[in-house]
């Protein structure tokens, strides 16, 4: 068959870029050019990248993450992402294993925990601190029925989630007073809407106050929460605090107090040693955090930031290398 000029113009062309090697077809320098670019652009990308593991949405670590972002991603040398986590033991654990979680935060009791449970081998020497933030009181909100925490034994008594910082804590608080309830293991919002319905008799939930999932209370709810006095069993591992009618209005009566005790929030990191990159990272983060603090005093940041001492040690734990 005989092709027309154009036709075997167009043979001639695709025949040669055939013969050619491929770095020599018209295109493949462009594609490779693309491809070594957006080689470099994700390695500079993710030199510069710190994930944080916080909490669920409606807690403070989140916010805190978020606030961390808000302050110290310049979108060049340092991004921060902040990630949802499911408790501080999960975060732990995330720390541990999981690809592109740098720093997590957790509660302060979450190593005495594992290390007690046996949970995660070899914690005690691959995860330290970077900071302690602040101290995050223990909510137990109950029903208009339910007096004191002594009358909650026996009865339904949502902990949180399987994992989870408040189901840690609550576990600890409720050995340390002998108390035995049935437990439930639902996400607090859930829970919260079972307690309005009367389902359980009450939710421990530990954040720093003021939580955003009491925000939506109404005043005539007759929901309260209940004063959990600092005895010396609890005091070995836990911190008093109060609750105040500026906290929660709708909560606390005006001009009165509701004691109750906290633990405090820690920023946790893996244990990398100097030298590696992850360990390069995690130092840039450190240093920025140290660097800019003082905008996390100022609104609208979460009030609790003017609650964080820097210098503060957290017992039982090894502080992060450049964090020192």
């Amino acid at each position: 068959m005989i092709l027309p000029r154009r036709g075997l113009l167009g043979a001639a062309v695709l025949a040669a870029g055939a013969a050619l090697p491929l770095a020599a077809r018209p295109g493949a320098a462009l594609a490779q050019g693309s491809a070594a670019s957006l080689t470099a652009l994700a390695a500079r990308a993710n030199a510069g990248t710190v994930g944080i593991i916080s909490g669920g949405p409606d807690g403070t670590y989140v916010r805190i993450a978020a606030d961390l972002a808000a302050v110290l991603d310049d979108g060049d040398t340092l991004r921060v992402l902040p990630i949802l986590g499911k408790g501080s033991l999960q975060n732990i654990a995330d720390i541990l294993v999981l690809r592109g979680v740098d720093i997590g935060i957790v509660q302060s009791d979450v190593l005495a925990y594992a290390r007690r449970e046996r949970l995660l081998p070899g914690v005690d020497s691959l995860i330290q601190y970077i900071a302690k933030l602040y101290d995050e009181e223990v909510h137990i909100l109950a029903r208009p029925e339910i007096g004191q925490v002594q009358d909650l034994a026996g009865k339904p008594v949502n902990v949180d989630v399987r994992g989870s910082g408040t189901a840690m804590t609550a576990s600890l608080l409720l050995g340390a007073l002998g108390l035995q309830v049935e437990a439930r293991n639902e996400p607090q919002d859930t829970a919260l809407e079972r307690l309005r319905r009367g389902e359980i008799a009450a939710l421990v939930y530990v954040a720093g106050k003021p939580a955003r999932l009491f925000n939506g209370i109404p005043g005539d709810a007759g929901l309260k929460l209940l004063p959990l006095p600092a005895t010396p069993a609890l005091l070995e591992t836990y911190l008093p605090a109060e609750f105040r009618h500026v906290d929660y209005p709708a909560l606390v009566p005006e001009g009165q107090t509701v004691e109750t005790v906290a633990v405090g929030a820690v920023m946790a990191v893996y244990a990398w040693p100097a030298g590696h990159e992850r360990h390069r990272k995690v130092a840039r983060f450190v240093e920025a955090f140290t660097g800019r603090f003082p905008a996390f005093l100022q609104p609208p940041r979460h009030p609790k930031w003017r609650e964080v001492n820097l210098a503060a040690q957290v017992p039982g734990w090894v502080r992060f290398t450049p964090a020192r």
